[in-house]
């Protein structure tokens, strides 16, 4: 894969004094440090991260962390003190610290757009005109610019509101009329900048919903700033952490969760239910470690269910269990006393609802063979999240 932004050894100094405060990081001085001696404050230290094209990334840190400083670097709204911030164009990347102010123009214009957490909307305008507003200012007609932010109002659900004024619409119709602004542009690039942080849970969640199902139809790049854990978890495909103006961990959801990198990520994690982001695969147990016996595999020691070789037959104390193929994501659940086949990818909160309906183990398989098995020991391992390991689980049971 490409990186469509590439961050390397970035550092964001705020203050007159940028020089001396960049000193005095070199020589290991806290950010505390830092103001005391120099009045400057650093936003962001040492930050190397690379977000890969069609991928959500996450910024999750707690109220000062850098999070907000990093994204703003990646268009320019903040100084690059030193480091590069890379963001591909074309063929090739552009360096947003070091290019000409022509250039950054048409990058905010044509590569990168941004979603604030305040809207931002003009209250004179309406939301039609507040859609193609980017597209004024690029110069392009009004009957164009109209036709492509109507397409954008009908994405996000609004278009029958495209007359009204932003003073008329919800807090999270606002915000879809900003994510049609951002789209609207038509760039690779999305910066949000903790967009449903002042929406009520209820339409933050459905708004979290709303960007995922927009995200399949366009696969933008979008890196997104967030202080909730469980949004990052629901909507990132890859998470980094900051802390002190530090990245301190970059990976996927379930990596963060199941393999927190410091004390400080570890108590970040501490409170999130681990079901809304495992899948069985991570805390599966393996068909390789399943005992065999005359060219079987026993799936629960504990009830004595079996499974032959090729998977498609099982049976317990001498009578079979029906096999039945499941969806890993929605569709219908099988019916009590059936075993229910899917894809390892299936996420956990699903497979415990299937195994409570049909009271049986859950079988994994991809390309047509077993490569685990989600038992009441697996789904144990699931809801204590890290504190045991399968192992340790199976011995606690």
């Amino acid at each position: 894969m490409t990186a469509a932004i590439s961050v390397r050894n970035l550092d964001v100094v705020f203050g007159d004094k940028v020089d001396p405060a960049l000193a005095l990081l070199d020589q290991g001085k806290t950010r505390q440090e830092i103001i005391e001696a120099s009045g400057s404050v650093v936003g962001v230290h040492n930050a190397s991260i690379d977000v890969q094209q069609g991928e959500i990334c996450v910024l999750m840190g707690l109220s000062g962390s850098g999070k907000s400083s990093l994204l703003r670097a990646v268009n320019g709204l903040n100084p690059i003190s030193r480091g590069q911030v890379l963001v591909k164009d074309g063929d090739g990347h552009v360096d947003i610290g070091s290019c000409d102010a022509n250039t950054l123009r048409r990058m905010r214009a044509q590569r990168v757009s941004m979603v604030f957490q305040k809207f931002a909307l003009m209250p004179w305008l309406s939301v039609l005109d507040n859609v193609a507003y980017g597209l004024e200012m690029m110069g392009m007609g009004k009957a164009e610019r109209h036709a492509k932010a109507m397409e954008q109002l009908e994405m996000v659900g609004l278009a029958d509101w495209k007359d009204t004024l932003p003073s008329g619409l919800s807090g999270g119709m606002q915000q879809r009329v900003g994510l049609a602004r951002a789209f609207a542009m038509d760039t690779d690039i999305l910066l949000m900048d903790e967009p449903f942080s002042a929406l009520d849970p209820l339409i933050r969640a459905q708004l979290q919903d709303e960007l995922l199902e927009l995200q399949r139809k366009v696969n933008k790049t979008i890196l997104f700033v967030s202080h909730d854990l469980d949004e990052a978890l629901k909507i990132g495909t890859n998470i980094a952490i900051m802390e002190s103006a530090r990245i301190i961990q970059h990976g996927k959801p379930e990596d963060i969760v199941m393999n927190p990198a410091t004390p400080y990520v570890e108590d970040f994690v501490a409170h999130t239910n681990p079901l809304n982001v495992l899948a069985g695969r991570s805390l599966m147990t393996a068909a390789a470690d399943l005992k065999k016996n005359n060219g079987e595999s026993q799936i629960c020691g504990e009830k004595g269910i079996w499974l032959s070789e090729d998977g498609k037959t099982a049976h317990m104390a001498g009578k079979n269990i029906p096999l039945q193929n499941c969806e890993a994501r929605g569709g219908a659940i099988p019916a009590t006393g059936t075993m229910a086949v899917t894809s390892p990818d299936i996420s956990m909160r699903r497979a415990i609802e299937i195994r409570y309906a049909t009271e049986q183990p859950v079988l994994l398989m991809e390309n047509n063979q077993l490569v685990g098995v989600l038992t009441d020991h697996n789904f144990y391992h699931a809801m204590l999240g890290k504190h045991f390991s399968c192992g340790e689980a199976e011995m606690a049971s």
